[in-house]
């Protein structure tokens, strides 16, 4: 099965392994930088897999959310690709 997720993180001092933690993120599948520390990606880890998947990269006071979408609407900021979005979106 496939997830639709949106991950964000928030790296607090000391430490802040932003790299890491990108490198996490793009390595569970297809995926879109909306934000500097907002992504989405299209998965095949449940949201508990792909949590734990980047928490090893965290810190203990870093914060971090998956949340598992079904849908959703972007506006067009700063030219994002909605096609190419829409079109990981839907090949699930």
């Amino acid at each position: 099965m496939a997830y639709n997720l949106f991950i964000a993180y928030d790296l607090m001092q000391p430490g802040q392994s932003y790299d890491a933690v990108r490198d996490a993120i793009k390595g569970l599948g297809k995926w879109h930088q909306f934000q500097y520390s907002l992504f989405y990606v299209n998965t095949q880890h449940d949201p508990r897999t792909a949590y734990n998947l980047i928490a090893m990269h965290l810190d203990t006071n870093d914060r971090l959310a998956v949340i598992n979408a079904e849908s959703g609407v972007v506006s067009n900021w700063d030219n994002p690709p909605i096609d190419a979005i829409n079109a990981i979106w839907f090949s699930a």
